[in-house]
């Protein structure tokens, strides 16, 4: 038995498909942006580069969660 990617990193593989960039590059921006509450990245994600908000919620929330939450 395998063991399936499960939550935020399940949606990896399509966004890197999708948006063509790897999922290191979006979470770099992600680090980057001066923007710290997970709604105003997601939102900045969504205006700024395109992305549907499950993707970007995802992103976040993985991103945020290394960080200790940020």
């Amino acid at each position: 038995m395998t063991d399936a990617v499960k939550g935020p990193a399940s949606y990896f593989p399509s966004i890197e498909k999708k948006y063509g960039r790897p999922i290191a590059e979006w979470k770099d921006l992600i680090r980057t942006s001066p923007l710290t509450k997970h709604m105003e990245l997601v939102n900045w994600l969504k205006a700024e580069h395109g992305l549907g908000h499950g993707h970007a919620n995802a992103l976040v929330a993985h991103t945020l969660a290394e960080a200790g939450g940020k």
